[in-house]
């Protein structure tokens, strides 16, 4: 559902147009100095205004509602609540009756009935990644020396931004993107295979990222195609140290002390300028949708800093995993 974790556990909650949306974040333990300024950069980082990204402006202004006393964690339940102050549910009126192609309005229909939020996305909009970010810095304040960094690498196919975007905008269209996450002074030993090896933990909370659509660690698919002569990892010193990274730091779903490395695919955005055909559900007949609202043309700007949070919030519980195994 909209919890995960094991030790270091986080649940989501709210939607697009609602009051609000945040996270709430067990098993964080005590004494680590935490306010809402210390939350503010990584949430900078997210915001929309720059081009490329919807016209959508919201303070993001983070209210820690529990969980804190004079600016340390308490080790209890800490409550990160976002108000929603600009809204125009309006532009959604149609969607009832005329889901988004590649949008989640079809299915989120079908499951929760005309129960369901569907403004701004709802509870599927990426608005909701607020939380993931928050509970991603805390995390990152557990790990300590660990040092995680994701960038984009490509929109729309290409590496020249400006460019693509400008093509996207004047045909009122959207691009997707690759973005390239990299984790650095990791210790041997985290990830506990089967279920939960590091690629499994932090490929869960990236297909959570609203516009996921794929991930690679390492080599990835291009491992299909090595042979093992090319795609083993030469170990070069007592401390696993390698003189290659095809691996991407992990062995059997544990860390090797090497960089972890991998790649996310984000799809476009499914609210687009241009008119589409879609199914009419009130009237059983195809017809055309024009969107209106406002939305981004590559949302993948604004993921990096999503996907280092959730990378973030894998590792911390796994590291937590870790010290309770041993």
């Amino acid at each position: 559902m909209n919890t995960f974790g094991r030790i270091f556990k986080i649940s989501i909650f709210g939607e697009s147009h609602g009051k609000g949306v945040g996270i709430t974040i067990d098993g964080c333990p005590s004494g680590i100095a935490l306010t809402e300024d210390d939350l503010l950069p990584d949430l900078s980082r997210r915001k929309s205004g720059a081009k490329g990204t919807t016209p959508r402006i919201e303070k993001d202004l983070p209210s820690i509602l529990s969980g804190t006393f004079k600016g340390k964690t308490t080790g209890a339940p800490i409550i990160i609540l976002f108000h929603n102050t600009n809204t125009q549910s309006k532009d959604y009126s149609n969607l009832l009756d005329t889901p988004r192609p590649g949008h989640a309005d079809f299915v989120a229909q079908h499951k929760f009935g005309k129960n369901n939020d569907y403004t701004g996305g709802g509870h599927f909009s990426g608005r909701i990644t607020l939380g993931l970010v928050v509970a991603g810095t805390v995390a990152k304040k557990i790990l300590g020396d660990v040092n995680i960094e994701a960038n984009l690498t490509e929109i729309g196919g290409s590496t020249d931004f400006d460019a693509a975007l400008d093509k996207a905008i004047k045909n009122h269209n959207s691009i997707g993107g690759i973005v390239e996450c990299r984790a650095n002074n990791l210790p041997i030993g985290w990830g506990e295979p089967f279920f939960d090896s590091v690629e499994s933990m932090i490929s869960h909370l990236v297909f959570a990222i609203p516009a996921t659509k794929g991930i690679e660690f390492g080599s990835g698919f291009k491992a299909a195609r090595m042979t093992g002569s090319e795609h083993n990892d030469n170990i070069l010193t007592p401390d696993g140290k390698t003189e290659t990274n095809h691996a991407a730091g992990i062995n059997g779903g544990i860390t090797n002390g090497n960089e972890i490395i991998f790649r996310v695919a984000i799809k476009p955005t499914s609210s687009i300028g241009v008119s589409q055909r879609t199914m009419n559900i009130s009237k059983s007949a195809m017809e055309d949708l024009l969107i209106e609202g406002r939305h981004d043309a590559c949302i993948a700007l604004r993921v990096p800093v999503i996907v280092e949070a959730v990378t973030a919030i894998a590792l911390a519980d796994l590291m937590m995993l870790d010290k309770a195994r041993r």
